[in-house]
């Protein structure tokens, strides 16, 4: 996705009739963050850390240390369609630490403030206050995309899934810079397999580049020895 569609798709979401408010919010912080669906769903309020809002640096931080994945009724031991389990590719009690652009701040704060959330309640709850359902996700998103894409954008592969708003944001981070290995702890992945999954998505570098090399000047003029 582009920004132009992110930022329509959002807007949607955020007006639509019931639970807009609280599913943007949802989404605006896969989509910041890049954070994937079952990371963000299991997300307590006192895992985000907001800034006072008269400080000149308005960036937040999110501790990510649990997910819970849908993995349906019969196989939990609780009957409960979720189960809680410990980060992707990490081990045993490892968390995360994920920096929050200030747009994502005054999202998050406004949501807490609406929705009445205690430190100990999950950041983004169902209608009920339970898991956010994936299908009310799924729903929301695919509705958004009817309602905002056109037709021939609709049929293709951009943004078709929610785990889409993770990949938009690591293809942004590495396009606008950021190093590899700090992309990849923000993502809780490794190098390796950032590199191998998005290399080909990082575009429009090359001008930054070249004007790099250039900086670096040529080669010096040899002395005159007569």
């Amino acid at each position: 996705m582009n920004a132009d569609q992110a930022a329509a798709l959002l807007d949607w979401i955020r007006r639509r009739p019931r639970g807009g408010n609280r599913l943007h919010a949802f989404f605006a912080t896969l989509y910041y963050c890049a954070l994937r669906p079952e990371e963000a769903v299991a997300m307590r309020v006192q895992d985000v850390t907001l800034p006072a809002s008269d400080v000149r640096d308005q960036w937040c931080e999110l501790l990510i240390h649990t997910a819970t994945p849908e993995v349906g009724k019969q196989w939990t031991d609780t009957g409960e369609i979720h189960e809680e389990r410990d980060l992707k590719g990490r081990a045993e009690g490892e968390t995360r630490t994920v920096p929050g652009h200030p747009a994502l701040t005054r999202i998050l704060r406004q949501h807490i403030e609406d929705e009445q959330l205690k430190p100990g309640d999950l950041l983004f709850q169902g209608e009920t206050g339970g898991v956010l359902a994936g299908s009310v996700i799924r729903r929301a998103w695919r509705s958004a995309r009817k309602a905002v894409l056109p037709p021939h954008v609709f049929d293709s592969p951009t943004g078709r899934r929610v785990y889409d708003n993770r990949h938009t944001r690591l293809t942004k981070w590495l396009n606008d810079g950021i190093p590899p290995a700090q992309v990849a702890e923000w993502a809780g992945n490794s190098v390796p397999v950032l590199l191998a999954t998005y290399a080909r998505c990082v575009e429009g570098q090359l001008p930054d580049l070249k004007r790099r090399l250039e900086a670096a000047g040529d080669l010096p003029e040899p002395a005159d020895t007569d």
